[in-house]
């Protein structure tokens, strides 16, 4: 079953907040919080994920009807890529490696305004990517 596209995007601005408060504060605290978030994204769906929820309760009542929709897989499949880059970073925070946490976070926050400014969703691409190959393979 499709999914609402403004779903994915109003997660990924969500994301991007919380990620660029992680780089301003350094807080390994937060980070974790949005590795949790990225897990049950990658685990269950983006609707599975507490800003996926928060649409749905919050913000998608308020909407019109959604126009476009997406297939789950990519967005679910960039939950995992987020996942991948914040327990880096966590681990780097964790470690005291500031500048690996740093770095990943760095990643993930780019990757999720990507998402959220302009819709362009670099994780959901890599799985299409992925898909084209493993296709081609068989």
């Amino acid at each position: 079953m499709d999914i609402d596209v403004r779903g994915p995007r109003f997660g990924a601005a969500v994301t991007a907040v919380v990620l660029a408060v992680v780089l301003v504060t350094g807080s390994a605290w937060l980070l974790a919080w949005q590795t949790l978030a990225f897990a049950l994204g990658a685990a269950g769906g983006v609707g599975r994920s507490p800003y996926g929820w928060l649409f749905r309760r919050a913000v998608r009542p308020r909407l019109g009807p959604p126009t476009e929709f997406e297939a789950p897989e990519p967005p679910r499949f960039a939950q995992a890529v987020g996942l991948v880059f914040a327990g880096v970073g966590l681990a780097g925070y964790g470690l005291g490696v500031e500048w690996l946490g740093l770095a990943a976070t760095g990643a993930a926050l780019a990757a999720a305004f990507l998402n959220a400014a302009f819709g362009y969703c670099l994780g959901c691409e890599m799985y299409l990517v992925v898909r084209r190959v493993t296709v081609r393979a068989e």
